[in-house]
């Protein structure tokens, strides 16, 4: 009943086809989504996510994150108000219909930045979005790239490398991804993101225009 109700909502919104961005923190989907934002100015609109984990030095509240409590969250989950989440490192995680309503409602592309557990569980409804796995070319770059944040604590540091573990092999099942990309050099890897989403970047254009 429940992915039912979340087909029928999704089948009812108009708009672009939207992308879920999918990978292991320390990919590079961030830098690589703020060069698409940037050059395509005015086509794609990012889907903030919830988290109950308390925000980093820099972040802003609606902007990089919704930031709520773990009972506000439970609580809209159980109304059926979440499209998909999951929970890490003892924080949830989510996306919320709403959020992706507000995107496409403004014939923007719709971007959701998700997990392995995420593009499973959006891709029970009929969202028909453009899925893309950004991946990093190893553990050890993974693991070089997330030390040099400085921003967590070593136990910290363990749990994201194993789940980023699980997340590079869960991408290599087949059908779960439209597009892979191995980020091993930054320029190409945007290079090819952007060959993937030229057609539904066109179409908005197009109808922006007319």
């Amino acid at each position: 009943m429940y992915v039912r109700f979340i087909s029928r909502f999704l089948s009812a919104m108009a708009g672009p086809r939207p992308v879920v961005m999918s990978g292991p923190s320390g990919a590079g989907k961030s830098t690589l989504l703020k060069k698409l934002l940037k050059e395509f100015d005015g086509v794609f609109g990012f889907s903030v996510s919830h988290t109950t984990r308390s925000p980093r030095p820099g972040e802003e509240d609606g902007k990089d994150y919704h930031y709520v409590t773990r009972e506000v969250m439970q609580a809209d989950v159980a109304k059926g108000e979440f499209l998909e989440n999951a929970e890490f490192s003892g924080n949830m995680y989510g996306t919320s219909k709403a959020a992706v309503q507000a995107v496409q409602a403004k014939n923007l592309i719709c971007i959701l930045d998700i997990d392995m557990q995420g593009v499973k569980n959006i891709k029970r409804t009929d969202l028909n979005p453009i899925y893309v796995s950004i991946q990093p070319p190893s553990m050890e770059t993974l693991e070089k790239r997330l030390r040099d944040r400085k921003t967590e604590s070593e136990e910290s540091l363990q749990k994201r490398l194993h789940a980023a573990k699980v997340d590079m092999e869960i991408s290599k099942e087949p059908g779960l991804s439209d597009v892979l990309i191995i980020n091993d050099d930054l320029d190409l890897a945007y290079g090819k993101l952007k060959d993937a989403l030229l057609e539904e970047i066109q179409k908005v254009r197009d109808t922006n225009n007319s």
